[in-house]
C-alpha cells in the first residue's frame, strides 16, 4: 500500500517516540490523547506530550473525556485509518472503536508479553529483578494485554536502571520496533500470533505504599524496589512519626533483626534486613531537603541496635 492513514492514539512522554515513528513510515491523519489535565500550584492546563508534537506537526487533535459516549467509533469512521497505533493511551479502547480500522488497532507494550499485562510493566520488570525486558507490538482484543503478537524487541535490564532510565531507553525501542515491523504487518507480511498460554504476570497501577519500605524483606529485594520507584513514589520508611524518603541506597552484607540499625557514620546508615543489609547512602526528611545519609546523621543520631524505623503517621487533613 501507499503509505498508511494511521490513527495515533497515546498520551505521556513515553508515548513520542512511538508517534515520530508513526510520521516516518505513514500519513498521521489525527491523533488522539487524554484531556489536559491542571497541574502545579495554579491548577494550569497541561497538554499531553503527544499533544505538543500533534499541534507542532500540525496534526488534528482530538481529546474525548470518554470513548463509549457519544460514540467515538463514528468520529473515528470519518478519518478512514488503515490502521490505529496505541501506545500508552491509558484507556482500554472498546470493541467498536477495535474493529474500525482494517489493520486493526496495534499497542506498543512496554514488556514481553505475556509477562506484565497491566499499566505499570516498566516498574514491576525492575522490581522482579528481570535481567531483560523490551517491547511487544501486538493486536489489540477488549482484553487487556491480551492480543496476538506481531513483533518483539528485546534489551537487557542494567543492573542500576531505575525506571526513569528504563522508560526513555523502552520508549526509544518502542519507535524502533514501528519501523521495523509496522510496515510490514501491513504489507501482509508479519501475522500476529497468540500469547503464550504460560508466563502470564500482571503490572498492576503502582499506589504510593508500594514504596514503603519492609525491612523484613531481602535486601535486594527492597533495592530493587528503589530502582523500580524512582521517580515515583519512591520508597520510605517512617522516623519519629515523620516520612523519611530514600533516594539511593546499595545492598549490603551485614546481619541482624530487621529494622535494626547495624552501623551509622560516613559510609552510610546501615539496616538489617529479613536478608542481608540495605545501606542508606540519600536520604530526605519530609519538609526538608535531600541529603547524604553522613549529612543526615549529623543531626540525628540513631544508635546501631536501635530500631526507630516504623510506618509513617500519614496526614489525613
Amino acid at each position: 500500500m501507499s503509505r498508511p492513514r494511521i490513527v495515533f492514539m497515546g498520551t505521556p512522554e513515553f508515548a513520542v517516540a512511538s508517534l515520530v515513528a508513526c510520521f516516518d513510515v505513514g500519513e498521521v491523519v489525527a491523533v488522539v490523547t487524554q484531556p489536559d489535565k491542571p497541574k502545579g500550584r495554579g491548577n494550569a492546563l497541561s497538554i499531553p506530550p503527544v499533544k505538543a508534537l500533534a499541534l507542532e506537526r500540525g496534526v488534528t487533535v482530538l481529546q474525548p473525556p470518554k470513548l463509549r459516549t457519544p460514540p467515538f467509533s463514528e468520529e473515528l469512521r470519518k478519518l478512514a485509518p488503515d490502521v490505529c497505533v496505541v501506545t500508552a493511551y491509558g484507556k482500554l479502547l472498546p470493541k467498536d472503536v477495535l474493529e474500525v480500522p482494517p489493520h486493526g488497532c496495534l499497542n506498543v507494550h512496554a514488556s514481553l508479553l505475556p509477562r506484565f499485562r497491566g499499566a505499570a510493566p516498566i516498574q514491576w520488570s525492575i522490581a522482579h529483578g528481570d535481567t531483560e525486558t523490551g517491547v511487544t507490538l501486538m493486536r489489540m482484543e477488549e482484553g487487556l494485554d491480551t492480543g496476538p503478537i506481531i513483533s518483539m524487541k528485546r534489551m537487557p535490564v542494567s543492573p542500576d536502571d531505575t525506571s526513569a532510565v528504563l522508560h526513555e531507553k523502552l520508549s526509544r525501542l518502542g519507535g524502533d520496533i514501528l519501523r521495523e515491523s509496522l510496515p510490514a504487518y501491513l504489507r501482509g507480511e508479519l501475522k500476529p500470533v497468540p500469547q503464550p498460554s504460560e508466563g502470564m504476570v500482571l503490572a498492576p497501577i503502582i499506589q504510593k505504599e508500594d514504596g514503603l519500605l519492609d525491612f523484613t524483606r531481602p535486601a535486594v529485594e527492597l533495592e530493587r524496589r528503589l530502582r523500580a520507584f524512582t521517580p515515583w513514589p519512591g520508597v520510605y520508611t517512617g522516623l519519629n512519626g515523620a516520612r523519611l524518603k530514600v533516594h539511593r541506597a546499595k545492598v549490603g552484607t551485614g546481619k541482624g533483626t530487621p529494622g535494626a540499625v547495624l552501623s551509622a557514620g560516613t559510609g552510610g546508615l546501615e539496616v538489617a534486613c529479613g536478608e542481608g543489609s540495605l545501606v542508606l547512602l540519600d536520604v530526605q526528611l519530609e519538609g526538608k531537603r535531600v541529603m547524604s545519609a553522613a549529612e543526615f546523621l549529623a543531626g540525628h543520631k540513631l544508635a546501631p541496635g536501635s530500631q526507630p524505623f516504623a510506618a509513617p503517621v500519614e496526614n489525613k487533613s
